[in-house]
Protein backbone atom coordinates (compact mmCIF):
# COMPACT_ATOMS: atom_id res chain seq x y z
CA UNK A 1 0.00 0.00 0.00
CA UNK A 2 1.40 3.57 -1.07
CA UNK A 3 0.78 6.08 1.80
CA UNK A 4 0.78 9.16 -0.90
CA UNK A 5 -1.82 7.19 -2.64
CA UNK A 6 -5.05 7.30 -1.87
CA UNK A 7 -5.91 3.86 0.52
CA UNK A 8 -7.52 2.13 3.13
CA UNK A 9 -6.62 1.02 6.48
CA UNK A 10 -9.27 -1.49 8.18
CA UNK A 11 -8.67 -1.68 12.04
CA UNK A 12 -11.14 -5.04 12.72
CA UNK A 13 -12.05 -5.66 16.34
CA UNK A 14 -11.51 -9.38 16.05
CA UNK A 15 -10.58 -11.88 13.97
CA UNK A 16 -14.51 -12.67 12.41
CA UNK A 17 -14.11 -9.27 11.31
CA UNK A 18 -10.71 -9.27 9.87
CA UNK A 19 -11.96 -12.35 8.10
CA UNK A 20 -14.83 -10.69 6.79
CA UNK A 21 -12.38 -7.83 5.38
CA UNK A 22 -10.55 -10.78 4.17
CA UNK A 23 -13.36 -11.82 2.54
CA UNK A 24 -14.19 -7.99 0.62
CA UNK A 25 -10.58 -8.17 -0.81
CA UNK A 26 -10.89 -11.15 -2.40
CA UNK A 27 -13.45 -10.09 -5.34
CA UNK A 28 -11.87 -9.86 -8.49
CA UNK A 29 -12.70 -5.59 -8.91
CA UNK A 30 -11.68 -4.85 -5.84
CA UNK A 31 -7.93 -3.50 -6.30
CA UNK A 32 -6.54 -4.95 -3.33
CA UNK A 33 -3.36 -2.54 -3.03
CA UNK A 34 -5.29 -0.21 -1.67
CA UNK A 35 -6.07 -1.65 1.26
CA UNK A 36 -4.47 -2.88 4.17
CA UNK A 37 -6.09 -4.85 6.70
CA UNK A 38 -4.33 -5.24 10.76
CA UNK A 39 -4.69 -7.36 12.83
CA UNK A 40 -7.52 -7.72 15.55
CA UNK A 41 -7.22 -5.25 17.73
CA UNK A 42 -9.17 -7.70 20.59
CA UNK A 43 -12.40 -5.70 21.27
CA UNK A 44 -13.84 -2.30 19.82
CA UNK A 45 -12.36 -0.06 22.80
CA UNK A 46 -9.06 -1.78 21.60
CA UNK A 47 -10.14 -0.39 17.61
CA UNK A 48 -10.46 3.13 19.39
CA UNK A 49 -7.36 3.15 21.72
CA UNK A 50 -5.32 1.65 18.46
CA UNK A 51 -6.57 4.66 16.11
CA UNK A 52 -5.97 6.93 18.92
CA UNK A 53 -2.09 5.84 19.84
CA UNK A 54 -1.35 4.55 16.07
CA UNK A 55 -3.49 6.37 13.29
CA UNK A 56 -4.48 9.42 13.50
CA UNK A 57 -0.75 11.20 13.37
CA UNK A 58 -0.56 9.44 10.62
CA UNK A 59 -3.65 9.95 8.78
CA UNK A 60 -2.72 13.90 9.19
CA UNK A 61 0.69 13.51 7.85
CA UNK A 62 -0.98 11.64 4.83
CA UNK A 63 -4.43 12.83 3.90
CA UNK A 64 -5.10 9.96 1.28
CA UNK A 65 -5.61 7.97 3.82
CA UNK A 66 -9.14 6.70 5.01
CA UNK A 67 -9.63 4.15 8.50
CA UNK A 68 -12.31 1.73 8.54
CA UNK A 69 -13.21 0.94 12.27
CA UNK A 70 -14.85 -2.46 11.36
CA UNK A 71 -16.23 -3.34 15.30
CA UNK A 72 -19.61 -5.18 16.60
CA UNK A 73 -21.74 -2.96 17.73
CA UNK A 74 -22.99 -5.64 20.56
CA UNK A 75 -26.62 -4.64 20.12
CA UNK A 76 -26.41 -0.74 21.77
CA UNK A 77 -27.97 2.65 19.73
CA UNK A 78 -25.38 4.79 21.08
CA UNK A 79 -21.87 2.59 20.19
CA UNK A 80 -21.74 4.29 16.71
CA UNK A 81 -22.41 8.05 18.01
CA UNK A 82 -19.75 7.00 20.98
CA UNK A 83 -17.31 6.10 18.60
CA UNK A 84 -17.84 8.72 16.59
CA UNK A 85 -16.96 11.38 19.29
CA UNK A 86 -13.86 9.83 19.80
CA UNK A 87 -12.58 10.88 16.33
CA UNK A 88 -11.08 14.03 15.80
CA UNK A 89 -13.34 16.74 13.69
CA UNK A 90 -10.04 16.99 11.22
CA UNK A 91 -10.18 12.97 10.24
CA UNK A 92 -14.11 12.92 10.85
CA UNK A 93 -14.53 12.63 6.57
CA UNK A 94 -12.33 9.87 6.16
CA UNK A 95 -13.11 7.77 9.13
CA UNK A 96 -15.71 5.34 8.70
CA UNK A 97 -17.22 3.21 11.39
CA UNK A 98 -18.94 0.10 10.17
CA UNK A 99 -20.02 -3.16 11.63
CA UNK A 100 -22.40 -5.96 13.06
CA UNK A 101 -25.45 -4.57 14.70
CA UNK A 102 -25.22 -7.68 17.42
CA UNK A 103 -21.94 -9.68 16.57
CA UNK A 104 -20.23 -11.09 13.23
CA UNK A 105 -21.33 -14.75 14.65
CA UNK A 106 -25.05 -13.71 14.46
CA UNK A 107 -25.06 -12.61 10.83
CA UNK A 108 -22.85 -15.59 10.03
CA UNK A 109 -25.83 -18.06 11.20
CA UNK A 110 -28.23 -16.11 10.37
CA UNK A 111 -27.17 -15.83 6.34
CA UNK A 112 -25.57 -19.24 5.98
CA UNK A 113 -22.52 -17.90 4.86
CA UNK A 114 -19.02 -18.08 6.61
CA UNK A 115 -17.34 -14.99 7.14
CA UNK A 116 -15.10 -14.57 3.66
CA UNK A 117 -18.21 -15.34 2.43
CA UNK A 118 -20.16 -12.98 3.93
CA UNK A 119 -17.26 -9.96 3.07
CA UNK A 120 -17.47 -11.25 -0.43
CA UNK A 121 -21.23 -10.26 -0.54
CA UNK A 122 -20.60 -7.23 0.42
CA UNK A 123 -17.66 -6.19 -1.71
CA UNK A 124 -20.05 -7.64 -4.30
CA UNK A 125 -22.74 -5.40 -3.55
CA UNK A 126 -20.90 -2.65 -2.85
CA UNK A 127 -19.29 -2.78 -6.34
CA UNK A 128 -22.50 -3.30 -7.97
CA UNK A 129 -24.61 -0.92 -6.35
CA UNK A 130 -26.64 -3.23 -4.68
CA UNK A 131 -27.82 -3.77 -1.44
CA UNK A 132 -28.84 -7.10 -0.99
CA UNK A 133 -26.54 -7.95 2.41
CA UNK A 134 -26.17 -4.34 3.44
CA UNK A 135 -29.97 -4.54 4.21
CA UNK A 136 -29.80 -7.45 6.47
CA UNK A 137 -31.63 -6.67 9.90
CA UNK A 138 -27.79 -6.66 11.40
CA UNK A 139 -26.53 -4.38 8.74
CA UNK A 140 -28.57 -2.07 7.45
CA UNK A 141 -27.58 0.22 10.52
CA UNK A 142 -24.72 1.30 8.65
CA UNK A 143 -26.35 3.23 5.59
CA UNK A 144 -25.54 6.37 6.14
CA UNK A 145 -21.33 5.12 7.12
CA UNK A 146 -21.53 3.53 4.39
CA UNK A 147 -22.95 5.62 1.82
CA UNK A 148 -20.71 8.29 2.94
CA UNK A 149 -17.73 5.47 2.72
CA UNK A 150 -18.57 4.22 -0.64
CA UNK A 151 -18.25 8.01 -2.27
CA UNK A 152 -15.01 8.55 -0.79
CA UNK A 153 -13.00 4.57 -1.67
CA UNK A 154 -14.98 3.56 -4.85
CA UNK A 155 -13.42 5.83 -7.23
CA UNK A 156 -9.95 3.83 -6.47
CA UNK A 157 -11.22 0.82 -4.32
CA UNK A 158 -13.16 -0.81 -7.12
CA UNK A 159 -11.77 -1.56 -10.65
Amino acid sequence: MNREKEHILVLPEDRANEEIANGFIQIPNVNSRTIKIERPAGGWKKVLKKFEEEHIAVMRQYTKSRVVLLIDFDQRDDRLSYVNSQIPDDLKERVFVLGVFSNPESLRNDVGKNFEGIGEALANNCSDNTNDLWEHELLKHNKIELNRMISSVKPFLFS
